[in-house]
Formats: C-alpha cells, structure tokens, sequence
C-alpha cells in the first residue's frame, strides 16, 4: 500500500495527468497540494518534462520507496537542465525523516518540506522561485497545520473523497516509522469536518472517505467526542450516501463503533482491520497491544453485527525473532478469517525505529517464499470469495467509464464492470453479478436505485 506520488504542475490549461501513489494520507495530501497550486494558476500537465513544478510526495514506511525517490529525481533532473526556471521538490514522510540526506544526494532540488509544513507551499514555492533553497522541515506540530483543510483537493474521481479526520498516532509499533514522520494524534473537530463533507457534496460527491493513521482513535485528544458520534455526524449530512474510514487500530476498535457502523445505512459493509503477524510472541514484539485471540474477537463482533462485511489486512513476513511456526500462525489467521483482501510485506527495517537494530532471524529467500505462499493462499480465498456474488445483484456506485463500460464499487469495495448509459456516471444502480474473477467482477445493469 505504500510507495511514492508523483505530482507534475506547468502553467494553465493543461490536460490533467498528475500520479500519486502511497497510502490513502498521501494521497489526500497530493490532492490538496494540487488544489493549492491550481489556487496559484497551476495546472497539472500530461509530460513531466514540460513541467514548471515538481512535487515528489514520499512514503516512508518501507524501504523500497526511498529507493524510488532516489532514482525518480535523477530522472526529473533533466527537467533543470532542460528548463533551469523549473522547481522540483520532495515532501512527505522520507523528507520529514530524512530531507537533509535527499539534498545531499540530489543538490538540484529546489525545496524540501515534511509532512506538517504542507500548508506553507505556496510561501516556500516562492521562496524557491526567488533562487533561494526552501526547506523546512520541523518536528514541532505547526498549529497552523489545519489551514491545509481550508483547500479543495483535485480528485481523478469525482464521486469518492478522502477526509482527513485525524493525524499522526500515538501507538508505538516497533517497526513503524509513522509517529516519527507524522506526530502524535491530532483530532479536527466535527464542525470542521462535517463542513468539508458539505463542502465536498455540493461539489457532488456521493461517497465519503474518512481517513488517518488511526481513525479509530478520533477524539481521543480532544475529550468531549468519539469516532461513531463522528459517523453519525457525517450520515446526516444530506446528500452522503456512501461512508468508508481507513484506517483504524484494532486496540481503538469498540463495540460502540462497531455497532454504529451496522445502525448507519451510509456505512458501507467493509472495514480495513491491520493485523500485522499471527503469533502473540511476534505481536508482542511488535508492541502491538492485542493478542491472536482478543483481534479474532474483534472479527467475530464484526461479523456478529455484519454478517457481509468485507475484511482487509495488513500483514508482515519476516519480523525480527519469526519463527517457521510463527508464520504459521498468521497463515492461521488468514484462514480463519478469510480476508477478501490482504497487503502482504517482506518486513522493512526503518531508520529510528525501536525494531531497527533487531538481527533478523531468517534468510531473505526463505521470507520470499513465505510470504509467496501467503499471497498466493491468499488469492485463492479471494476468488472464492468472489465467486460468491455470482448470481447476486449488488448496489455499485457508478465512478467512471473505462474500455467501453461503466465501473463501480460494491458497498463491500469490490470492482464492477458492466454495460451502461455514460448518464449513469455517479449513480448508484443495481447491477447482477454474472462472472467473478480474481480481483474483479461482471455484471449486467439492473436498475437506477439512487
């Protein structure tokens, strides 16, 4: 789920073809960066190298990405030779971490900025347009931070938008890098978010997308709310009529969430619930706070309350001190539960990390083959689970068309494709699954329902 965006601007009245890839915070943060730019009279333009600003927005949470952001900017170097007025900067997790060592290594960059001066681009562009190195990089949470809120994201899909609901996290995994890039949690309040929402629906968007490093932490820090009361804040803003949230931790998962999110009919029946490792010994390593038994507990609520919802996971190979059998006990969990879907990793050590220094205890090819096995388990859990929406008919929200057909999301985020009028584009319909295939389905329209 992790890896680096890419975001190429030139002047107006360019055809839109920016790329952003990473988790859903970096997304999120991407198109607000492009609604701030296109708020200055920047576009986004379809050939990087025609680009007047580049903005490479960095994940850090494995190590592969940083390798991506190395090579990508040797690449975007030629845009300065070709148009030394260019500015090329890199913001993000890997530049909170580690932005002095980038500029070490890529001098040409213009700026550098982490992920709490997000708000400060325009001033910092500037500055970089002056001649002048911009780089701000600090560890003390701006209280400014929120002006970010203030713009309008640019979205490839106009239905679906993300929200940022809250920020940073107070867990303290050993292997995750994400309090040292991001910062503690800090809630926005409801009012601030139930106006974006509007915001956001007027501008006809259908589904609601709440997200963070731990939504379901929200409020926490701010003592007088929770994140279901938050839930049903969002469902009665008129016009919503899907909501997702990623992602939570199962630790801040409750009865009471769970329970509003089966009593709210906007609640779509998918939750995203990272598990990380089966084995209590490696969890406990990972200071991740629940034994294999309290998370399955987690599991069964859910499904106790939502007898359809679609499961997602996280899930680590290879963590310092796993052993053959304690993969086998997240082999176990995955079984058990029988996700629809899993993000599955070789573990990556990260600079700064409790879990840096740990020797690992298995070779890198026998971690390749584990976590080959898992996925490939996996996939066929998948398809099975797939298999079993032949027949039904299901409500997909209409949200583009792509080699000659419409394409939609069930409520448990499944993929459709079926034929239809190019006027159904941002309906919700009833379609009839007629074929299932491993990440996908087809189907045939059966009527306008919304």
């Amino acid at each position: 789920m992790t890896a680096s965006g890419f975001l190429f601007f030139t002047f107006l009245n360019s055809p839109r073809a920016d790329r952003t890839f990473g988790c859903q915070m970096n997304i999120n943060d991407s198109q607000k960066m492009a609604g701030m730019l296109k708020s200055m009279g920047y576009e986004p333009t379809s050939d990087w190298q025609e680009a007047d600003v580049i903005l490479v927005n960095t994940c850090s949470v494995r190590e592969k990405p940083d390798q991506k952001v190395l090579s990508a900017l040797g690449e975007f170097k030629k845009v300065k030779n070709k148009n030394p007025d260019a500015v090329i900067g890199v913001c993000g997790c890997l530049a909170q971490r580690a932005g002095y060592e980038i500029l070490q290594k890529a001098p040409f960059i213009d700026m550098v900025f982490g992920t709490t001066n997000i708000h400060h681009l325009p001033k910092l562009l500037e500055e970089a347009q002056a001649g002048n190195k911009a780089v701000e990089i600090i560890e003390e949470i701006d209280e400014n931070e929120t002006e970010l809120d203030k713009y309008p994201t640019i979205r490839d899909n106009k239905y679906t938008a993300y929200v940022t609901i809250i920020r940073g996290c107070d867990k303290n995994c050993t292997y995750c890098i994400v309090p040292i890039t991001r910062g503690k949690e800090r809630s926005r309040r409801i009012g601030e978010i139930i106006q974006e929402v509007q915001y956001l629906v007027e501008d006809g968007v259908k589904e609601i997308h709440l997200i963070g490093q731990n939504v379901t932490a929200y409020g926490k820090d701010l003592g007088d709310v929770k994140f279901w009361e938050l839930l049903y804040a969002v469902a009665n803003v008129e016009g919503v009529e899907r909501i997702r949230f990623t992602t939570g931790h199962p630790r801040d998962l409750t009865e009471d969430i769970i329970k509003a999110m089966a009593d709210i009919p906007q609640v779509c029946e998918a939750l995203h619930l990272p598990i990380q490792a089966g084995s209590d010994k490696i969890l406990e390593a990972m200071d991740r706070g629940y034994t294999q038994k309290e998370y399955l507990e987690k599991i069964e609520l859910l499904k106790k309350y939502m007898p359809d919802i679609a499961l997602s996971t996280d899930i680590i190979v290879g963590f310092p001190g796993e052993t053959y059998e304690d993969y086998l006990e997240t082999v176990k969990v995955v079984k058990e539960v029988e996700y629809d879907q899993i993000f599955a990793f070789k573990y990556s050590p990260r600079p700064g990390t409790p879990a840096e220094k740990l020797p690992m205890t298995e070779d890198p090819k026998t971690l390749s083959k584990w976590l080959n096995d898992l996925i490939n388990m996996q996939k066929d859990i998948a398809f099975k689970k797939n298999l079993a929406y032949e027949g039904k008919i299901v409500e997909v929200l209409v949200e583009e068309e792509k080699d000659g057909k419409l394409v939609g999301r069930t409520r448990t985020n499944k993929l459709v494709h079926f034929e239809g009028e190019h006027n159904l584009l941002g309906e919700i319909v009833n379609v009839e699954i007629t074929k299932a295939n491993r990440f996908s389905l087809e189907g045939k329209l059966a009527q306008v329902i919304a």
